[in-house]
């Protein structure tokens, strides 16, 4: 619940304001036009999709956990509903430009056009998948507020509801208590009235374009922040990781392994990533302690400062960074760390909170492989 929490407050602070020319449907309006371009290379019109007796549009991204939550969901009711003849689209209106990176935190891609390509593909989507981040021009016609918000029309494309899609924010489909859009396109298409136009949607605020300078403003900020070294032994480095346990991305480093200088920036972008989850990325020098001076530089160098969220635990624990100079040997390093280490700078593991390894990489990471192990272990959804 408290991952929840934060992620909802994050979305209300960088959503203060909607677009002065965002539009809002009501019922009975007509659906507007589009002319944007799906995850398989092809253009899309409205006119692609005016043959079903129903037509549901979804605007919906890859990062929002309440939007991954739904995905699967989604994919059965288009595998039940386009052999009657529904019409089904979803549309991404997210402009890259205006997500900060800890809002990425719940899934292994943001939301350009080629980050969509690669969700569908993994994720199996089997509707189009449009892309609107470039202008927002239909995210504005039609109004979306948030993803997924779906908007349902009848055969003479006419609006006759708007809203979540059901009332869940979890992956699991037995929490849903309430199949909001499924109960319109079951009464439409039966001719009846639909119970209920509109509902209010749940998820992720639209990450509109006008919010590039603040998350350009946000970075520069992050970048300019002091960044300390702490000098540490074998005994003061347990307690660290002892006496404070939570998930860990831990890497040793040093400034003259070149390898190690090539991958920090890939590695303080994962920090970013995952800034508002329960996560710790720690580094490790292997510096000469003569040299302390010279690794401080280069983490500054780095913008690697710890995220504010993440600064205020550190505080709260007597702390103020997450960098450190081992002063010991390797042999007392590997059985702190990990006994496995063969040697060789860079080494880069995962740790979760009960101290076990569950991912190690020699040599240079694989940014979008690390990625994909701390999502397997902190999750793609909020849990109930």
């Amino acid at each position: 619940m408290k991952a929840l929490t934060i992620v909802f407050i994050l979305s209300a602070l960088t959503a203060f304001a909607n677009p002065p020319d965002l539009k809002t449907l009501s019922p009975g309006d007509p659906a507007p036009d589009f002319n944007l371009k799906g995850v398989d290379g092809k253009m899309y019109t409205l006119a692609h999709f005016a043959r079903g007796p129903v037509l549901v549009v979804m605007f919906n991204c890859n990062h929002c956990p309440t939007a991954q939550a739904i995905e699967q969901r989604f994919i059965k009711f288009v595998e039940d509903y386009r052999p009657k003849g529904v019409e089904i689209l979803v549309i991404s209106p997210n402009s890259p430009a205006g997500i900060r990176p800890a809002e990425l935190g719940y899934s292994a891609y943001g939301d350009s056009y080629g980050d969509m390509v690669k969700h569908a593909k993994e994720q199996g989507f089997n509707f189009p998948y449009l892309y609107d981040g470039d202008t927002q021009s239909v995210a504005k016609a039609y109004g979306c507020l948030a993803t997924p918000h779906v908007f349902i029309f009848d055969r003479d494309r006419k609006l006759q509801y708007k809203g979540r899609f059901d009332d869940s924010r979890y992956a699991d489909a037995q929490l849903v208590k309430n199949h909001d859009a499924i109960n319109v396109v079951d009464a439409l298409l039966a001719g009846k009235p639909v119970p209920v136009p509109e509902t209010r949607p749940h998820g992720c605020s639209t990450k509109w374009a006008y919010k590039a300078d603040l998350v350009k403003k946000h970075a520069a900020k992050q970048a300019s922040t002091p960044v300390d070294l702490d000098l540490v032994d074998t005994t003061s480095l347990g307690k660290l990781l002892h006496e404070h346990p939570r998930f860990r991305m831990v890497n040793l480093w040093a400034t003259w392994c070149v390898p190690c200088v090539e991958e920090f920036p890939d590695l303080v972008a994962i920090s970013r990533k995952f800034g508002m989850r329960d996560f710790e990325f720690m580094s490790i020098s292997r510096d000469d302690p003569r040299h302390r001076a010279r690794a401080k530089k280069f983490l500054e160098a780095q913008g690697a400062a710890p995220e504010p969220k993440l600064a205020k635990v550190l505080k709260a624990e007597g702390r103020t960074t997450t960098h450190v100079l081992f002063d010991g040997t390797d042999e007392e390093l590997a059985k702190i760390i990990d006994p496995e280490w063969p040697g060789p700078l860079p080494y880069t593991v995962l740790i979760n909170p009960q101290g076990k390894v569950v991912y190690r990489q020699s040599n240079r990471i694989d940014r979008h492989a690390v990625t994909q192990a701390i999502l397997k272990e902190l999750g793609r959804f909020f849990q109930p």
